[in-house]
């Protein structure tokens, strides 16, 4: 389960880009409860999103012409140009060069082999969000790609991920730990083939975009009631991907996008997963 004992390969950091974040900060503020906080003013209007005055994710503007708003996970790393040459070797790419952010840490910006896009995070002062697990907070991240044993190898090469794999209907779905430690007890995600229309119900996205099938990492908040947020979803102009469904020994689950676009989902753990 995710938390904030950060290791070689943890998720340690979550960020959204929006071409609104205002908006956005509006959009996740009425569904999860956060609220926006500005990361200073050499920051370049960065912000941060935070939960009972603890962050639980970043938001940041869109600026390259084209891009598409998307949450952004973050895995840590003790060596942030290793690992982007690491990323390189296994046919991946680096979009962003490892850079310092001010003295909170180094980032890099990537994207493996299949398309889908990822980001390295060496701590400095930041070490990453402060709180995950709760209601309200990042739970679990999962990869969506067309060749998920390859995907396996490609992060194992970089963080030394170990996966078991589980039998589900339909596909193979891998659990993902860290590479020490009970391998149930530092499991954080997942990876799952990549399914035609993007999203395990498919749909449309919000504002009328398409759920296009494109490889990516998807984060899984925790909330208490998945039908109430996806009712606050939809309120607040958000788009359902893939309607609330339980799903045996996991929880109930949905699917959403934000106003802008950017797909994220809810988990609702079952008491023995919670």
């Amino acid at each position: 389960m995710l938390g904030t004992d950060f290791r070689t390969g943890s998720p340690n950091w979550l960020d959204l880009g929006s071409p609104d974040p205002g908006a956005a900060a509006a959009f996740y503020g009425a569904v999860f409860g956060w609220r926006h906080a500005s990361a200073g003013p050499d920051a370049g209007g960065y912000g941060l999103l935070q939960l009972d005055g603890k962050t639980v994710a970043g938001l940041g503007t869109l600026t390259d012409e084209g891009a598409r708003s998307a949450w952004m996970v973050h895995f840590s790393t003790p060596d942030v140009r290793k690992t982007a040459d690491a990323v390189k070797a296994g046919g991946g790419r680096i979009r962003v060069e490892p850079m310092d952010v001010m003295g909170e840490g180094w980032l890099a910006q990537a994207t493996d082999p299949q398309g889908a896009e990822f980001a390295l995070w060496q701590p400095g002062k930041t070490a990453g969000f402060e709180v995950a697990s709760a209601e309200n907070t990042l739970l679990w991240v999962e990869l969506h790609v067309p060749d998920p044993v390859a995907a396996a190898a490609f992060y194992r090469g970089l963080f030394g991920w170990r996966h078991e794999e589980m039998e589900v209907p339909g596909m193979t779905y891998r659990v993902l730990s860290l590479a020490e430690g009970d391998q149930q007890e530092t499991s954080f995600g997942g990876i799952a083939p990549q399914a035609e229309d993007g999203v395990a119900g498919g749909g449309e996205g919000a504002g009328g975009g398409s759920a296009a099938a494109v490889p990516r990492w998807v984060p899984y908040f925790h909330v208490a009631d998945v039908d109430a947020a996806v009712s606050a979803i939809e309120g607040n102009g958000g788009a359902v991907l893939m309607p609330a469904a339980d799903v045996p020994d996991v929880g109930r689950i949905a699917w959403a996008a934000d106003p802008a676009g950017a797909v994220f989902a809810l988990l609702k753990p079952s008491p023995r997963q919670a």
